[in-house]
């Protein structure tokens, strides 16, 4: 995996923000929405207001929301780019795997003595 920098998370950022059920329904509902507060996502989950601005400062982290601040409001939007990458790097891992499965499968079936 590669190391994370300040514009593009890495992939194992990503894959650890999305491990948690309530990190992955904030999502759901933002992609929605279109955009929520910290409040009006906790009024929908089973957790405080508080633990919804801790999931959301662990999906800033990986780049998987940006907050925007209107008066006194903070209004977070998802950011899909870092999922994209994230899914381009485990298709390209997929795909290492099943050229080696498959060299593993032609040798396992290659007849004896050729």
């Amino acid at each position: 995996m590669t190391a994370s920098t300040d514009t593009e998370p890495a992939p194992e950022d990503v894959l650890v923000a999305l491990a948690d059920p309530i990190r992955r329904q904030i999502l759901a509902t933002l992609t929605g929405q279109g955009g929520a507060t910290s409040t009006s996502l906790a009024a929908g989950l089973p957790v405080t207001r508080q633990a919804v601005a801790k999931h959301l400062a662990v999906l800033d982290r990986a780049g998987l929301v940006r907050a925007h601040r209107t008066g006194r409001e903070v209004r977070y939007e998802v950011e899909l780019h870092p999922l994209k990458q994230a899914t381009r790097w485990m298709e390209a891992l997929a795909t290492q795997w099943e050229h080696r499965l498959r060299a593993i499968k032609d040798l396992a079936e290659k007849p004896p003595g050729t």
